[in-house]
C-alpha cells in the first residue's frame, strides 16, 4: 500500500497549490486532463470496434473456407484461388498495421496524460496504475492487450497460408 502511495502522489502539489488565486488556470488544466483521458478512452474503443469488426471477418470466412473445403478440393484449380489468398493476407496485413498504429497512439495518449498529471495532485495513470500492474514485467501479473491483439492476424494469416499449401498439395 505504500508502494501504490508513493507511485500515486505527486509530492510537488499539495493542497496549499489551491489556495490561491490561479483557480482558473487549474480548472482549465483538469479539464483538458478530462478531455485527453476521454479521448484515449475513445481510441481503445474504436481499436476494440475496429478488432471486433476484423475478427467477425475472419471468422465467418474460415467457417466459410471450412465449409467450402470439400467441394474446393474437387475440381477448382488452386490456382483460381490465389486473388482470393492475397485478398485475405492483405486484410491481416491491414488488420496487423491498425493494431500497431492504435498502440502507438495509445502510447503517446498515455505520455501526454502523464505530463498533466505532472500538475495535478495525483499520478493516477502514468504512475500508480502501470506501478499495479508491475509495470508490465511479469506476464503473469499482466499481459499486455496490444501484445496479444498482435498475434491475431498473424495466426489469421498463417491459418490462410497453411489452408492454401494442403489446397496445393
Amino acid at each position: 500500500m505504500t508502494e501504490m502511495r508513493d507511485a500515486l502522489w505527486n509530492e510537488a502539489i499539495g493542497p496549499t497549490e489551491y489556495t490561491d488565486s490561479s483557480d482558473r488556470y487549474r480548472t482549465a488544466l483538469f479539464e483538458q486532463y478530462k478531455l485527453c483521458v476521454e479521448m484515449a478512452d475513445r481510441v481503445s474503443a474504436r481499436r476494440n470496434a475496429s478488432n471486433t469488426f476484423f475478427l467477425t471477418v475472419n471468422s465467418a470466412l474460415v467457417t466459410l473456407l471450412a465449409t467450402a473445403l470439400p467441394e474446393l478440393r474437387k475440381g477448382v484449380s488452386v490456382w483460381l484461388l490465389l486473388p482470393g489468398l492475397l485478398i485475405l493476407l492483405s486484410m491481416c496485413l491491414s488488420w496487423f498495421v491498425l493494431v500497431r498504429s492504435y498502440r502507438q497512439l495509445n502510447r503517446v495518449k498515455w505520455v501526454v496524460i502523464g505530463t498533466f498529471e505532472e500538475r495535478l495532485p495525483a499520478y493516477a495513470y502514468s504512475r500508480a496504475e502501470w506501478h499495479a500492474l508491475g509495470e508490465g514485467r511479469d506476464w503473469r501479473r499482466y499481459l499486455q492487450l496490444s501484445l496479444i491483439e498482435q498475434w491475431v492476424p498473424l495466426v489469421f494469416a498463417v491459418s490462410y497460408l497453411l489452408g492454401f499449401l494442403v489446397l496445393a498439395l
